[in-house]
């Protein structure tokens, strides 16, 4: 894919890189687990209201004598979340997994890395799956609009599900949108700091925008968690070059 680079605010670049060193000084997997504020909060760009939620097909015939329940969509997928022992156990599931998945030798990285994909990709809503497989279709055909339109949807039902961010992200910076994709990146760091996918993303992004630098350290942080990306590892072997006699 050709460099989409648009003129994009210089501020854009300095969020981006207050964002990539704060969530790098923390380490991966030292998500924030008190509920408190974490460091270098983005804002996310606004986007307009979308009624892009699924319906049942056929739905309860109206009674003006009793009131209906609400919709359990009116709230973020609460009725559908894992509970708290599933999610502790999914965790001490990836644990193991993101310990296989940074052994240099052997193949069983790559079992690792299709069982991470595979927990991350689920919402714990079929609702809200079913927006994140919409987005990704409407991603596969090119169609970058309606998979932003998709994807803004299960981000504003589901806002701890990072796989949602992560692949609207994608669809902005194919969009040529890089401030709203950083954006999203960072919602994703926040939600899940191991994501190399994000990371790798971040660095392809700074990368373009002139951010050779920070884009480095992005790539090489990736690599730390997974580093086994041969897109990740041909980046930094060129910006190593590129940055040869600059304290690189």
């Amino acid at each position: 894919m050709g460099n989409m680079l648009l003129p994009v605010p210089h501020f854009h670049l300095a969020v981006a890189a207050a964002l990539f060193l704060g969530l790098a000084a923390a380490g991966p997997g030292h998500a924030r687990q008190d509920g408190g504020p974490l460091p270098h909060a983005m804002p996310v760009q606004d986007a307009p209201p979308q009624d892009d939620i699924p319906e049942d097909e056929e739905g309860p015939p109206e009674d003006e004598g009793e009131a209906l329940p609400e919709s359990p969509l009116s709230e973020p997928a609460a009725p559908s979340e894992p509970t708290a022992e599933a999610r502790l156990r999914e965790r001490e599931d990836l644990d193991l997994l993101f310990a296989e998945l940074a052994q240099p030798g052997g193949e069983t990285w790559a079992r690792a890395e299709t069982d991470i994909l595979r927990i991350w990709s689920r919402s714990g809503s079929a609702a809200m799956d079913l927006l994140y497989k919409r987005g990704e279709a409407a991603l596969d055909t090119g169609d970058t609009v309606t998979a932003i339109g998709h994807l803004t949807a299960l981000t504003d039902h589901a806002p701890d599900f990072a796989a949602g961010w992560y692949l609207r992200s994608v669809a902005f910076y194919l969009d040529g949108d890089f401030g709203p994709a950083i954006a999203d990146l960072g919602q994703v760091l926040r939600l899940e700091p191991r994501h190399f996918g994000a990371l790798t993303q971040l660095g392809t992004i700074l990368e373009e925008l002139g951010d050779d630098r920070d884009a480095l350290e992005a790539f090489r942080q990736s690599l730390k968690i997974h580093p086994h990306q041969q897109e990740a590892q041909d980046a930094v072997q060129r910006l190593e070059r590129k940055l040869q006699g600059t304290d690189a």
